[in-house]
């Protein structure tokens, strides 16, 4: 299994949960993921760099299974989002995306093998939130391509679905459950009333990799403990409607 962005975060967790299933599992990420108890093989790249994304691939070969979980944010107002900063977020996120997922389906439709490719979404790409930035429809472009890349490569046997974390407890949200206020607010609004873990994420990234999975694809799959589902249970309205329509 080759892991983007897996030095870190969400990547970690699902990397750790890999070598835990007993995956060999490569990381593909600029900073370095050789810690001795992650148990990984460490490779230092950008993922929109095709050339880098093939030296890494000569090296580890090619895998059974692609995670492209490599992202960054860049939160702000539209109207205040400088145009690098746009650019940035879609060439990681979006554009990193596909790089690496062609040049594995390329290498295994060459060698006539079949893979599964699992992207990484997220919530804010079903949803849009406020002061989201590029990173919402970056999102939202990458659950659009994992459909995209099912159809044209079903065919090959290449499995491509994606996973939507919603409001999980670790990576690039821990900033924001640093606050007390702000992490019981959004505890609040969830269905399962709590956040959810990365291990969890985790969890369902190595099912839909799994043969378990086999009759999966082009699914985009959320896990966020039903709250991109719960908009109307946030709207007020009377008590008194509660018994319109009963004798």
């Amino acid at each position: 299994m080759l892991v983007t962005g897996g030095a870190s975060g969400l990547g970690a967790a699902i990397a750790a949960a890999a070598v835990a299933a007993g995956y060999r599992v490569g990381v593909l990420d600029p900073l370095d993921a050789s810690d001795g108890h992650l148990g990984v093989e460490s490779f230092r790249g950008s993922v929109a760099d095709p050339d880098a994304v093939e030296e890494v691939l000569d090296r580890f070969g090619a895998p059974d299974v692609v995670v492209n979980n490599a992202g960054i944010v860049r939160f702000g107002p539209l109207t205040d989002l400088p145009l690098d900063q746009w650019r940035e977020v879609l060439d990681v996120n979006l554009t990193g995306t596909f790089v690496v997922a062609r040049a594995v389906a390329r290498r295994w439709i060459e060698m006539g093998t079949a893979g599964s490719i699992v992207n990484v979404t997220s919530m804010n790409g079903v949803a849009a939130g406020p002061n989201a930035g590029a990173y919402g429809a970056s999102k939202a472009a990458v659950a659009l391509l994992t459909n995209q890349m099912a159809l044209e490569w079903g065919p090959h046997g290449i499995r491509v679905n994606a996973v939507a974390p919603g409001l999980i407890d670790g990576g690039m949200s821990t900033p924001i459950y640093a606050d007390p206020d702000t992490r019981r607010a959004r505890e609040s609004k969830v269905p399962l009333g709590r956040l959810g873990t990365p291990d969890e994420v985790a969890d369902v990234v190595l099912f839909l990799a799994s043969s378990t999975a086999a009759y999966v694809t082009g699914q985009n799959l959320v896990v966020d403990g039903g709250v991109t589902g719960s908009v109307i249970a946030h709207l007020p309205r009377p008590v008194s409607v509660d018994s319109v329509g009963h004798d």
